[in-house]
């Protein structure tokens, strides 16, 4: 029952993701788009490392790893969208 109750609140965590990096998006559009393949390489990075995490059974280094994806990839959606 508690592996269940983890489970949901680091669901819960990474769908607060979305919102997260859309405002990031909105609150530093100057520095995005030089930036951008940066932010692009950390995005894949994080999601084969999140992918390592599952692999290995590590929940932590799963989580943080594609919350870290889900904040830079709305991140990089969003840019042109609030010039």
């Amino acid at each position: 029952m508690q592996e269940v109750f983890k489970l949901f609140i680091g669901l819960g965590v990474l769908l607060l993701g979305y919102p997260i990096g859309i405002i990031l998006a909105r609150f530093t559009k100057e520095e995005l788009n030089p930036g951008r393949k940066w932010i692009l390489l950390l995005t894949l990075l994080s999601l084969i490392g999140g992918f390592i995490g599952l692999i290995i059974r590590n929940d932590i280094l799963m989580f943080s790893l594609f919350f870290i994806a889900i904040v830079s990839s709305r991140s990089l959606k969003f840019t042109n969208k609030f010039k």
